[in-house]
């Protein structure tokens, strides 16, 4: 045990020393000076990493290091990495579906580099153009993608930008990744929400404390959808952020009042999406390329049989909404979001036994730094009202422990109670259908 713990120091040491070693102070032995910025930001209650955030959702880049800064551009380096261990239990149970159809349940147990996303980034020619190119993947789907978008800032009213962003459907899809109570979106934000899509976007500052966003895209998910199985129907979405009292709400506006607020931040925002969804594949293959929309019990709603054994939707409306409102003080933080969505118009290959469907639920997370700057305890909780009256939800809670004072590097773990999970898929935590436990343990880091 204490060769492991000798091993452990000596590794993290050696990291802490590659990392500050960037910053060389001539005549001064780099492994001195690396020892000394590592003591430093151990000890200091002032240095944490600032995360400016614009309109690009989870492909805001970290704060970075500058490679290359002139008069002509720049180009900055910056780094999120997760891994973690999941246990989805009982580990083997069966769960009924809408239709009353007996599904098996095979839970997972397993440990993954979950994550990793590398941002280039910088502007050319004038700080108004700016790009970020991102590399990124998903080791449990065994995914990876390079993506980005370009933007120009015409004054603090108007900011453009063209390519990859998210459909703007519920608040985290906004800015605060990776800064979420745990290392994933709760399961009532999983649920309903939409993606992240090809697009243009205009964001911009209405009057002070005022802000908005508005997105036109291609579909409600680019992920794993060619251009030459693209419709010519475009989602729609926008957003209003309000924060009335400080103007701000943290770094990226995330989860948890890490930063220890000592006046009384408040956010308050509304969020809609439409889109035309088609499943972007032929009638007679029975699973769909879209994989975004799931209905709450977990199914695929343009797989086949979805709705009645035998029928697939080819086409259909979903419109969402969601209304949140969070607090930030003294090391306390409350976050509350409602949601509602409906997807009606259907086409079908058959007479549809049902002409919308309307769900409507809340995710609520409460977390409290106890320890400043190092140890952060939170409570989550997520409620459906649903259109087949199955009512998925989710308690439970964990802490974030930061080793370094700082939000650039976290160690998690997370206990949920879930309860006919709506939610699926390997991105998240959670599996369709699981009635159960779920445990994580995870650390994520951001440079």
């Amino acid at each position: 045990m204490i060769k492991m713990k000798v091993l452990f120091s000596t590794i993290f040491i050696s990291f802490s020393f590659s990392l500050f070693a960037q910053v060389q102070v001539p005549g001064v032995d780099t492994s001195i000076q690396a020892l000394n910025y590592y003591l430093y930001f151990k000890s200091s209650t002032e240095i944490d990493s600032v995360y400016k955030n614009v309109a690009s959702g989870e492909f805001t880049p970290g704060k970075g290091f500058d490679l290359v800064r002139t008069k002509y551009g720049s180009l900055n380096f910056s780094l999120y990495a997760m891994a973690r261990y999941l246990n989805q239990l009982p580990g083997n149970q069966t769960w009924t579906d809408h239709l009353g159809r007996q599904r098996d349940f095979v839970g997972r147990n397993d440990f993954y580099f979950h994550r990793a996303m590398l941002w280039f980034s910088g502007f050319v020619g004038t700080p108004r153009l700016s790009y970020v190119a991102t590399v990124w993947t998903i080791m449990p789907t065994q995914q990876t993608l390079v993506y980005g978008n370009i933007q120009y800032r015409l004054n603090k009213h108007f900011r453009f930008g063209i390519g990859v962003a998210p459909n703007l459907s519920i608040r985290s899809m906004q800015g605060p990744f990776p800064f979420y109570a745990s290392t994933d979106r709760t399961m009532g934000e999983e649920s309903l929400r939409g993606g992240f899509t090809q697009g243009f976007f205009v964001t911009g500052e209405i009057v002070p404390k005022l802000s908005y966003t508005l997105m036109l895209g291609n579909n409600l998910s680019t992920l794993g959808i060619q251009a030459s199985k693209e419709t010519r129907n475009l989602s729609k979405s926008m957003t209003l952020v309000w924060m009335p009292t400080t103007g701000e709400f943290g770094p990226r506006g995330g989860i948890g009042d890490f930063e220890y607020h000592k006046k009384v931040a408040t956010r308050f925002g509304t969020s809609i999406v439409h889109s035309r969804e088609d499943r972007f594949n032929n009638i007679g293959t029975p699973s769909p390329d879209n994989t975004q929309v799931r209905m709450t019990d977990g199914l695929l709603f343009f797989e086949t049989g979805a709705l009645k054994d035998g029928l697939t939707v080819q086409q259909a409306d979903y419109n969402m909404m969601a209304v949140d409102a969070g607090v930030k003080y003294k090391g306390f933080s409350a976050q509350l979001e409602v949601y509602g969505r409906r997807l009606s118009n259907f086409a079908a290959d058959g007479p549809v036994p049902l002409s919308s469907i309307n769900d409507y639920g809340y995710s609520l997370q409460i977390s409290h730094l106890v320890v400043p700057r190092r140890l952060v305890l939170y409570g989550i909780n997520s409620y459906f009202w649903d259109e087949f009256k199955r009512h998925p939800y989710e308690f439970g809670g964990g802490f974030n422990f930061y080793p370094i004072n700082s939000r650039s590097w976290r160690l998690n773990g997370q206990v949920m109670r879930v309860y006919k999970t709506s939610a699926g898929g390997t991105f998240g935590l959670y599996t369709a259908g699981q009635t159960g436990t779920t445990i994580t343990i995870g650390t994520d880091i951001i440079l």
